[in-house]
């Protein structure tokens, strides 16, 4: 299988060195020269030269719209997978013709989510919680976090969108969001123009009670998620590797390209039993946007 791999960045390189392990002909769209892979200079170009089965969006969010643009273009009609979040807006989100697009939400594949979901699965909700944080000049040590994207609002930075992970397992977990009220922004010291802090309440189809709060404060890193039903008390903790149904305790110390290698597989096999849908990847910025609404008019918003 040949996989056209668009942005040698950090996500893009883990993305190409997983492909190359799983067997898979690995070529890039970049002018990164320390990109080992063989590299052209534009997704026609790779697309005449290199003809890939699938194509993987890996460059920075702002851009997303535009390789998809660039695939259709070109009559690309084969398999593409983006990177999280799908797009910046609702706004930017292009027509994808004869393409089956998907979006790259890997921790829907790690196990610990997996056995949550499982214990979920025919149970009604009263409430969820959903946290994560981490400083953000720790995310890339040999980078400075001020020129990273995650720090720029025009390249599709901010928690809202960095931290999508969390909105897009709410809506995977919960059902899709009926009401969503906000508070959020830029408030901390760093030198960013992006928001730093945000906490989300919606109303889910599942769940009538449900929280998400994200920063790019915390120095001691947090993933977790707390769900309460019938009979049933959940809390898993991604960063300790635990997950805690009714009292009692599993823990899985999964090495971190676990779940992006059981994606690529997906990819490679169209799998969307687990596998986030364009529709899936849409709604995620469609509640971004009601969030950004609610949180600038004080007042719940209908995504």
């Amino acid at each position: 299988m040949r996989i056209l791999i668009v942005g040698y960045g950090s996500i893009g390189a883990r993305h190409g060195r997983i492909a190359a392990s799983l067997g898979m002909d690995v070529c890039f769209v970049s002018r990164n020269e320390a990109c080992p892979y063989p590299r052209l200079d534009s997704i026609a170009s790779a697309l005449h030269r290199f003809m890939p089965d699938r194509v993987l969006i890996a460059n920075p969010t702002a851009e997303h719209a535009d390789a998809v643009k660039a695939l259709r273009d070109a009559s690309f009609a084969g398999a593409v997978l983006i990177e999280k979040p799908v797009f910046d807006s609702l706004d930017t989100v292009p027509n994808t013709d004869a393409m089956r697009v998907y979006t790259a939400y890997n921790l829907r594949f790690h196990p610990l989510v997996q056995e949550l979901r499982a214990r979920i699965a025919d149970k009604p909700l009263f409430c969820a919680s959903f946290r994560a944080g981490q400083y953000l000049p720790q995310w890339r040590p040999t980078t400075d976090y001020r020129k990273s994207y995650s720090a720029k609002r025009a390249m599709g930075g901010g928690v809202l969108r960095d931290l999508s992970h969390e909105i897009d397992l709410s809506l995977w977990l919960c059902g899709p969001a009926v009401r969503v009220a906000a508070l959020g922004g830029h408030f901390s010291d760093l030198d960013i123009d992006s928001d730093d802090v945000f906490s989300t309440l919606s109303t889910n189809a599942r769940c009538p009670v449900v929280s998400i709060g994200m920063n790019y404060l915390d120095h001691q890193p947090q993933r977790t998620i707390s769900l309460n039903g019938p009979d049933l008390s959940a809390a898993l903790d991604l960063v300790a590797g635990s997950l805690t149904v009714n009292g009692e305790t599993l823990q899985i110390t999964a090495e971190r390209d676990i779940t992006y290698r059981a994606q690529l597989e997906a990819f490679a096999s169209d799998d969307v039993s687990t596998l986030a849908t364009l529709a899936e990847g849409i709604e995620v910025v469609r509640f971004v946007e009601a969030a950004e609404t609610a949180a600038a008019a004080q007042s719940w918003i209908k995504p």
